[in-house]
């Protein structure tokens, strides 16, 4: 009989990747959100039952339910799977189990998950062999953001978010950072840190972790690692490094040097310093996989990037509309300085805050991370399903940030005022990029479309 899942919140990126490859391997699949979306039309497309609202009816026959940590313990969908005793899992324990028998390849870190499990599964996908991938993100050389080879690799990118990557047991993985981040659920960054202690020990002992070595905690954190690896980065210390470094605009060109020696000069389809760190690691993977330098090289000039990351909306002469993803100070301040490579004549920045308590916890670190935005427009905080908090909000942020920054033109504009404002002070120049992890991706469209026309 055909086992069926049902996923609660089958809309959010994640769940709906791990939806793809249920269908992919013939499960039945239901699954429930809140409203409907690009993601849960493809699935339906696909052959997934979709409910819009969550109901105890949407879960009945369902063997396995799987849900994310953005769904909460009093979700009628979980409770009613509760009652009925059919078995309850998260995202990570339903990714997990389609990765048994598979060599795994995991993505990890507080920042550039996406983007270097993006560069993994189009490198393994160039290269023909065929891997299974689920990433945090679309793909847009693929335009999905899973798929199911025949070939050994699964790919994934591993959330730390609630703690579930500790569910995996990677052959290979990479780790980019340790940032403060997720304290909501970490509630301290000792608790963090020990979790990402406990990740890197997950890889088995026949593979190979690869590490940012320009991170501090990271660096800290391998040096009583006693299984193989290897460490990446921009600064003196690492294995693999660049050398002679040019960029032009969205795109960078560097010497690549494993142990010292010259391995090849690659270009790399994507701007900024901190995308060059990211490919260094997909460099070392495709070295330690033995995939031929061609297919390495090929990969990074032809990567179209993932969607929301770095994102360009809009170009014509007069203007450039990027939208972005970065919803921590220290995303914003790495794209925005990617951005400056643009050369443009001001940069707008249009920063949506992504929910009250990353606001709060991270609320000094905000104030200082617009440094490379000429214009700055912050509207009001993406709750993310929480509560407001008590003089956390983005009028009190702006009124920071001036004291901060006296001389930075900062306003605070409802969300559905943003195309106006933008569309009375932008001039001939200027490069308009939208920040958020919330829903802010829909003024960059509407932006988008108004410059269009």
């Amino acid at each position: 009989m055909q086992k069926h899942y049902h996923l609660v919140g089958i809309g959010g990126i994640g769940m709906s990747g791990i939806a793809q490859l249920l269908l992919c391997c013939n499960y039945k699949v239901t699954g429930s959100d809140l409203k409907e979306n690009k993601n849960t039309k493809e699935l339906r497309r696909l052959g997934a039952v979709i409910f819009i609202g969550h109901s105890p009816e949407n879960i009945k026959g369902a063997d396995v339910a799987v849900y994310s940590s953005a769904i909460k313990e009093d979700n009628p969908e979980v409770k009613e799977a509760k009652r009925l005793k059919i078995t309850l899992i998260m995202r990570a324990q339903a990714l997990a189990e389609l990765m048994i028998d598979k060599s795994v390849v995991t993505v990890a870190g507080s920042h550039g998950k996406t983007t270097i499990t993006s560069l993994v599964s189009y490198l393994l996908l160039e290269a023909g062999l065929s891997p299974t991938v689920a990433i945090g993100g679309i793909l847009r050389n693929i335009d999905t953001n899973a798929c199911v080879g025949n070939g050994k690799f699964f790919v994934a990118e591993a959330d730390e978010s609630d703690g579930s990557f500790l569910y995996y047991r990677p052959k290979f993985s990479i780790i980019t950072n340790i940032d403060h981040e997720h304290l909501d659920y970490y509630k301290d960054f000792e608790k963090e840190v020990e979790a990402f202690r406990k990740f890197l020990n997950s890889t088995s002992e026949d593979g190979c972790v690869f590490c940012c070595s320009d991170d501090l905690n990271l660096k800290e954190l391998i040096k009583g690692y006693k299984k193989r690896f290897v460490l990446f980065g921009l600064k003196p210390g690492a294995d693999i490094y660049p050398k002679n470094i040019t960029m032009e605009g969205l795109r960078s060109d560097f010497d690549c040097f494993f142990k010292d020696k010259f391995v090849a000069r690659f270009s790399l389809a994507l701007g900024g310093e901190h995308n060059i760190s990211n490919a260094l690691s997909v460099i070392a993977l495709g070295l330690e996989l033995g995939i031929d330098l061609k297919f390495i090289k090929d990969a990074l000039a032809g990567y179209k990037g993932a969607v929301r990351r770095l994102e360009v909306k809009f170009k014509d002469q007069n203007y450039t509309i990027i939208d972005d993803y970065a919803h921590h100070p220290t995303e914003i301040k790495a794209t925005l300085k990617a951005v400056s490579n643009l050369k443009a004549k001001r940069v707008i920045a249009i920063f949506q805050p992504h929910r009250f308590t990353r606001t709060q916890l991270l609320f000094d670190e905000f104030v200082k991370s617009f440094d490379n935005a000429d214009y700055l427009i912050i509207t009001d905080i993406y709750p993310a399903s929480e509560q407001p908090i008590l003089n956390i909000n983005s009028a009190n942020l702006c009124r920071r940030i001036k004291e901060y920054a006296s001389d930075k033109k900062v306003y605070f504009v409802p969300k559905e005022e943003i195309v106006n404002k933008v569309s009375e002070i932008a001039k001939p120049g200027d490069i308009i990029i939208t920040l958020g992890a919330g829903d802010i991706v829909r003024i960059s469209d509407e932006l988008a479309e108004k410059f269009r026309n």
